[in-house]
């Protein structure tokens, strides 16, 4: 078994970025290069704007290459919270946010020719518990009503025709989810962005940044020399560190972890999961799982309240083959050839959150659902850094910081067990 994402172990390296010389100046230095940062860099260089991104590991080495691959609809927290949270109307913008985003991987990887196997299968939300079924109706029609677009209902006894298992006491299916490979997709993003002028640097960590004055841009210091750039985004997502502290005290770095499995037969997938769709649960420490396009099932979860190492990840790697039993007993025996972990940037609210701070853009706070919302906000800040901040749907939210957060997160333990019983109880 490996312990190494899946994702990055299949896709071809979009080139070796490790020597590429710095400039001494730029309009935009991008920090982080994944999804956010990638896609950013690329719709800035289409514009003919002189932009380095910066990566202190390789080109998707967090939380873009670590994910499920889903692209799926909706927010991290449910429909109707948001409406009671925000209203009907931001809200639905909020939630028609998502679409956009999934319509931007579409465009993305049809322009520039991108083969990531991205595919709409749609997106299974599975009711953990016959309430939570009920709670899945009442989204399904605040979500037609003010929306106004259709998701489905599939009720217990219709589940075999989604999920080849009785674990579930019902389900929502929205048709407009989506899967991509997403090593593919994040290697593309970084062969596209450098084809159109971006230079993309890997283990170019970025030590410092001091802002020079008003008119006058950002010293950004690596560990592979000085530039000065015009603009500065922060796209570093569960791996936001030190330095940018405030931006650090509000984002949790939750691990979560995956394994997948060797390669099914075809009719065994058929009889799993008939339309491929990506799947998750409505737990609280939920599972979410997928086939592959090579017939492997991916299955990850929040096993534990941790962070990731090779230690951890083979801990959690077993819980995780205790739950693959648990929902698909079929697949007791089959061999796991993949395990990892990864950090998903929970913030208190669970929204993303995006905006300037000290003078530096950021966009960050995916709360696992990066795949297509990483890639839409890496378009959606270049036309913020491009003079355009009405065009970012999460302006003005409020961002509050985690209590007693200044560092490492020490209180992870704790809040698993918080979550754990809640799950038993709700």
């Amino acid at each position: 078994m490996k312990l190494t994402s899946y994702w990055l172990d299949t896709a071809e390296p979009a080139g070796d970025f490790r020597r590429a010389e710095l400039p001494g100046q730029v309009d935009v230095a991008v920090i982080g290069a994944g999804l956010t940062g990638l896609s950013a860099a690329l719709h800035l260089a289409r514009r003919g704007a002189r932009v380095a991104v910066l990566e202190s590991h390789t080109v998707g080495w967090g939380a873009s290459g670590r994910n499920g691959g889903m692209a799926t609809t909706g927010l991290a927290i449910s429909f109707p919270a948001a409406v009671k949270r925000y209203g009907p109307e931001r809200a639905t913008a909020m939630f028609t946010a998502y679409d956009d985003a999934i319509d931007t991987i579409e465009k993305i990887v049809t322009d520039e020719e991108i083969a990531c196997d991205f595919v709409r299968s749609g997106k299974l939300t599975l009711a953990a518990k016959p309430a939570h079924y009920a709670a899945l109706e009442r989204s399904a029609e605040m979500i037609e009503r003010l929306v106004g677009r259709s998701v489905h209902l599939v009720p217990r006894g219709r589940m075999r025709d989604e999920l080849g298992s009785d674990r579930y006491h019902g389900a929502q299916v929205d048709p407009n989810g989506a899967g991509a490979h997403v090593g593919k997709l994040v290697m593309g993003l970084a062969r596209a962005a450098a084809g159109h002028g971006a230079l993309v640097a890997e283990n170019a960590a970025v030590t410092g940044v001091r802002r020079l004055g008003p008119g006058h841009g950002h010293r950004v210091q690596t560990t592979r020399g000085v530039l000065t750039a015009s603009e500065v985004l922060i796209a570093t997502s569960g791996y936001t560190g030190s330095l940018t502290p405030w931006l650090r005290r509000r984002i949790v770095p939750v691990g979560s972890f995956i394994v997948v499995t060797e390669p099914l037969p075809d009719d065994l997938v058929a009889q799993l999961m008939p339309h491929r769709r990506m799947a998750s649960d409505t737990k609280n420490l939920l599972y979410y799982f997928r086939p592959t396009p090579d017939n492997r099932l991916l299955f990850g979860g929040r096993a534990r309240f941790a962070l990731s190492d090779a230690q951890s990840d083979l801990k959690s790697g077993e819980i995780l083959r205790r739950a693959v039993t648990e929902v698909f007993p079929r697949l007791r025996d089959v061999r796991l050839d993949y395990c990892w972990g990864g950090l998903v940037d929970m913030t208190m609210d669970q929204m993303v959150h995006a905006g300037v701070r000290d003078g530096m853009h950021y966009s960050v706070g995916y709360s696992g659902h990066g795949v297509q919302m990483a890639t839409h906000m890496g378009k959606v800040m270049a036309d913020v850094i491009g003079g355009d901040p009405t065009v970012n749907p999460w302006k003005g939210l409020a961002f509050p910081p985690v209590p007693g957060h200044f560092g490492p997160p020490w209180f992870l333990p704790a809040a698993g067990a918080f979550f754990r019983a809640l799950d038993a109880v709700r």
